[in-house]
């Protein structure tokens, strides 16, 4: 009986040893932790995401362990493709900013699984600066960028604040480029395009759209 349970002990034993298992699943919470603390802070004060974050403490070490599992196996890995093909995910991942994330968790913790800890810390810090470079620059990136706005008035009173509307728009855009106009039920909607100013107050735009055209109201769209 006790040859038996030893017998079928020795049976589960996997060919990884347990320190190494304990080490590449600690480097992989490790990992998981950068990710997670990186992406708070270069983009969860957006608040426009899926919030995949919650995932990364659980889903790092879960994939770094699911590759330790079929790393010397084939049919193992196969099984797993099977089974994920099963997957389906009911919040749809709402910025592409997002799948880099979730990119880099998975590439992060294949580098645990794999012994590869120095090349995974150096894409953690090539991210990390590249990021870092890109959060710097953000006012002065947003300069040479291009927004499209539309405005949207009653055709009778267009003809009457065409001008002082013109005027306004000229004041306040640099690049203001009309680049379509159109009449749709009785209304004049004018698209234009105009390089992107970092700090632009559109509340106050609109407040003084609305005095220019008065009594005629003018909904703005912007892009």
């Amino acid at each position: 009986m006790w040859q038996d349970i030893v017998s079928v002990w020795q049976g589960m034993q996997s060919s990884l040893g347990w320190t190494e298992a304990l080490i590449a699943i600690g480097f992989s919470v490790v990992f998981s932790l950068i990710v997670y603390f990186m992406y708070q802070l270069f983009y969860g004060s957006r608040h426009i995401g899926a919030g995949v974050n919650r995932m990364f403490l659980m889903g790092g070490p879960a994939i770094t362990v699911l590759f330790l599992g079929i790393q010397t196996s084939i049919p193992l890995s196969l099984g797993l493709l099977g089974a994920l093909s099963f997957v389906r995910f009911r919040t749809p991942v709402k910025d592409p900013a997002e799948i880099g994330f979730l990119l880099l968790l998975i590439a992060c913790s294949i580098g645990a699984s794999s012994g590869n800890f120095m090349v995974t810390a150096l894409l953690l810090v090539g991210v990390f600066i590249i990021l870092g470079v890109k959060w710097l620059l953000r006012d002065r990136a947003a300069l040479g960028a291009r927004g499209s706005m539309m405005l949207s008035l009653d055709q009778a009173a267009f003809d009457a604040v065409e001008s002082r509307v013109k005027g306004v728009l000229a004041a306040k855009f640099r690049g203001l480029n009309l680049e379509s106009m159109s009449v749709v039920d009785g209304r004049v909607n004018l698209q234009y395009q105009f390089k992107q100013k970092a700090g632009f107050d559109w509340t106050a735009f609109a407040s003084e759209m609305n005095r220019t055209t008065a009594p005629a109201t003018v909904e703005i769209f912007v892009g």
